[in-house]
């Protein structure tokens, strides 16, 4: 008999297990270290010595003797212009060209300049009076001698010696007002353009 031959058993073949994945964990965001805000430091011997410099400069910038010509010109023009104005003629274009010119600041507008003309009288003669006095000051305390020549110094400020009364007179009379106009002129003539913009453009 024949003995039958059983077939060939395959070995069962597993099924692969995928490896498990581990979860993954959230990444915190770094966080930066917080910088501490650094305290503003004192202003330095150099950043004081700039100051100086520039507050004993502006006596001799071209912009200080702009300043001060249009102080002296304001009155003179502004006056002149009311009656030229209700002729006709084009004052607003004058002073417009007047603050251009020593203000430096350009003002469009199509006004005649009769309003400006008429209600800058008052602001322009007050400018004008402390601008002359003001800068008068610092040539008269600086050659006090040439005033002051064969009269008593006891009375006088700075005396009872002449050259502690010229001393006082230079140094307090002259240089300071040297120093102080510049400053003076630059916030009356800031009055005066806010007023020439306002009714000139």
């Amino acid at each position: 008999m024949a003995i039958s031959e059983k077939p060939e058993q395959k070995p069962e073949q597993k099924p692969e297990q995928k490896p498990q994945q581990k979860p993954q964990q959230k990444q915190k965001p770094e966080q930066k270290p917080q910088q501490k805000q650094k305290a503003p430091l004192p202003p330095s011997r150099d950043d004081s010595a700039v100051r100086a410099w520039l507050f004993v400069r502006e006596a001799f910038t071209a912009g200080t003797w702009r300043r001060v010509a249009y102080a002296l010109l304001a009155f003179p023009v502004g006056a002149l212009c009311v009656p030229l104005a209700l002729l006709g003629a084009p004052t607003g274009r004058w002073q417009r060209g007047l603050v251009r010119r020593f203000l430096g600041r350009e003002l469009s507008g199509s006004s005649r300049g009769l309003a400006h003309a008429t209600a800058a009288v008052p602001l322009n003669l007050l400018v004008l009076a402390v601008t002359l006095y003001g800068w008068s000051l610092v040539p008269m305390n600086l050659g006090w001698p040439l005033r002051a020549a064969g009269s008593d110094y006891s009375d006088a400020w700075g005396g009872p010696t002449f050259a502690g009364a010229w001393a006082f007179h230079a140094i307090v009379g002259g240089f300071g007002f040297l120093l102080l106009m510049p400053w003076l002129g630059r916030a009356l003539a800031a009055v005066q353009l806010r007023l020439a913009a306002a009714l000139l453009s």
